[in-house]
């Protein structure tokens, strides 16, 4: 039998590794950690004597607590449950909240029951995307957890907070997991290439591919290797590395596999801070096409959305601040968006505020505020707290002049009242100063009559 052709090659008579073609084991799960000192990156969560490496090398109830690990897509929440079954000889059993329903979590318990009672060995079930569970689906899992029957490991993109009913949270241990590093994702592509279960050696891996893998996954450990696979698939099936003994996976292979163009961007390098300061000042300039264009480069590129959504918030506050003040509100909301749905959701909200801020009225009255009030502060502005304005509650403190004299504003027909709240040092300074943008049009008419009482003017 000669094989399938591909290209006009039997893929039989191809110098390639298992594995790449369809109807095999894929390279991300091949290459699986077969324990925890394989796994890439969490160093935070694997050091000596932490719960995950006291639960791996234990078979007995000594380090037996439930876990429930957060964190984005592949970084190692799968991995490090298997890897923790594994190395303690503990039995493994793998549920989906995504099919896996009530009838399915009880008869993992009964099992897991009769298992320890006849046989002394412990279960370990994970679950995955705990969130997609209802919580009369959590509920199912309490009896099982709280009596030992299983240790459960869950895993969530979502906040727990949010996510997980708080009876299995308050029994559980919360580990967070980060995004893997540049360095832990081309370790990681250097083992696949070089690793009996992954290429085996029979691929060359130029540097600026080695790079776009590692731009390309955006900490994702499983599309690091997913792509390289692709890859892999495409030198192996193309023409011109006939015949050779190590074919050249390059940039371009990598571009052609992934069916996209691959951006020169270096998260640490110019091109992220060009790129971010042509997005920030396209929204201050109130241009939302430019915008996106800029959110758009980035969120391809593998830019963390974090801090993407970061950089917004501050904008939000910086550069519109009162002149729309709703602008924090749509902008936060998005983050939180992001957090909850992860990627590539997360774009649509990402999307929405930014279109939001660039068309928003502009002020830069609130950072001028308070950047001013601090180099008051640091250049010993500062004076005394009227004694009007001291606390007056506690023992002792009307004796000494604490209170007196203070007018409650609320005793007053229109809620403000001709009083002194600046130390005497810095009596009639103004910090805050509205522009006529906006909002901020209506607020410093008010400001000025407010103004008017407030210090007698």
């Amino acid at each position: 039998m000669t094989g399938a052709s591909e290209g006009g090659r039997s893929i039989a008579s191809m110098n390639v590794a298992p594995g790449l073609f369809s109807g095999s084991t894929p390279l991300a799960v091949r290459m699986r950690p077969r324990n925890l000192d394989e796994v890439a990156g969490q160093r935070h969560l694997l050091t000596p004597g932490s719960p995950l490496v006291a639960l791996a090398s234990s078979s007995g109830e000594q380090g037996a607590v439930s876990l429930i690990l957060w964190g984005p897509p592949g970084t190692g929440k799968t991995t490090i449950a298997q890897a923790i079954a594994h190395s303690s000889g503990r039995r493994f059993v793998e549920l989906s909240a995504v099919t896996a329903g009530v009838k399915d979590v009880r008869e993992v318990m009964e099992t897991a029951l009769s298992q320890r009672d006849l046989y002394g060995q412990s279960t370990v079930l994970f679950l995955d995307e705990i969130h997609r569970f209802t919580k009369s689906q959590q509920d199912a899992l309490l009896p099982g957890v709280e009596n030992g029957w299983v240790i459960l490991i869950a895993a969530t993109t979502e906040n727990p907070s949010f996510s997980v009913v708080s009876p299995l949270l308050s029994r559980s241990l919360l580990l967070t997991l980060q995004q893997l590093s540049d360095e832990d994702l081309g370790m990681l592509i250097d083992r696949a290439v070089a690793d009996e279960r992954g290429l085996a050696g029979r691929f060359a891996l130029t540097d600026e591919a080695r790079g776009d893998l590692i731009r390309l996954a955006s900490g994702d450990a499983r599309r690091a290797l997913t792509a390289l696979e692709a890859a892999a698939t495409s030198v192996a099936a193309s023409p011109q590395d006939a015949g050779e003994e190590h074919p050249t996976i390059t940039g371009e292979a990598v571009a052609r596999a992934v069916d996209r163009a691959l951006l020169r961007y270096d998260r640490k390098g110019d091109e992220h801070y060009d790129v971010i300061s042509a997005f920030i000042k396209s929204i201050r300039g109130s241009d939302p096409d430019a915008a996106l264009h800029y959110l758009a480069r980035m969120i391809e590129a593998g830019e963390d959305p974090r801090f993407i959504a970061r950089r917004i918030i501050v904008h939000a506050a910086e550069d519109i601040g009162m002149a729309d003040p709703n602008a924090l509100v749509v902008a936060t909301s998005a983050a939180n968006a992001v957090q909850l749905i992860g990627m590539p959701e997360g774009r649509i909200p990402l999307a929405e505020a930014v279109v939001y801020l660039a068309t928003a009225p502009k002020s830069p009255s609130i950072i001028r505020a308070i950047d001013a009030a601090i180099g008051d502060v640091r250049a010993g502005k500062s004076g005394p707290v009227p004694k009007h304005l001291r606390d007056a509650h506690y023992a002792g403190a009307k004796k000494l002049g604490h209170g007196k004299g203070y007018l409650y504003p609320h005793d007053a027909p229109l809620g403000v009242v001709e009083q002194d709240y600046l130390p005497a040092s810095l009596r009639g300074r103004r910090y805050y100063e509205p522009t006529e943008h906006g909002n901020e049009r209506d607020v410093g008419a008010r400001l000025q009559k407010l103004l008017r009482i407030i210090r007698g003017g």
